[in-house]
């Protein structure tokens, strides 16, 4: 990590148990990976957290049109499970560089910068492809692959989970 990734102005977390928080959701979600359930519901005080396997969600009728397409794909990705609906097998059989822990994900050293990478650019093993803020500190996340850019798949500022796909490439 770098002096330039520290001096990274970002904003505060809404309250000083959201790194906590963002770790106990992490727990849940392996227990819930581990365990014969398909679906874990949690509620504390006025906060309430359901998870489901990606078995345990409905099917979602046959979409006609392609904005309706969109809507559906964009809906699942904010519920944070990526979902296959709308999509060509290929491009969900991509490789991907993962994020290695949770945090939230920026995409250039600073804000009003470019990003690291760009859709249509390349990659190549080692090269830092955005920042992961936890727990205060900012880690860069270096590229396992090599090749073009296809698709960033977090806006940046967005909450990204261990082992989220970050960045879809097409090796060369």
């Amino acid at each position: 990590m770098t002096d330039e990734a520290l001096a990274v102005p970002v904003p505060e977390p809404h309250d000083g148990g959201d790194i906590e928080l963002l770790v106990l959701i992490d727990r849940l979600a392996d227990l819930l990976e581990r365990s014969d359930l398909n679906e874990l519901e949690v509620e504390s005080g006025g906060t309430a957290l359901v998870l489901r396997k990606p078995a345990a969600i409905p099917a979602v009728a046959p979409v006609v049109g392609a904005a309706t397409a969109t809507a559906v794909a964009d809906t699942a990705g904010v519920a944070g499970e990526p979902s296959a609906a709308g999509r060509d097998p290929a491009a969900t059989a991509r490789p991907s560089i993962k994020a290695p822990l949770t945090g939230i994900f920026y995409a250039s050293p600073a804000p009003g910068t470019g990003p690291y990478v760009q859709v249509g650019g390349e990659v190549a093993i080692g090269q830092v492809i955005g920042l992961i803020e936890a727990m205060k500190l900012f880690n860069e996340i270096k590229s396992d692959l090599a090749g073009r850019v296809v698709r960033v798949v977090p806006e940046s500022g967005a909450l990204v989970k261990a082992k989220q796909p970050l960045i879809e490439v097409d090796p060369l």
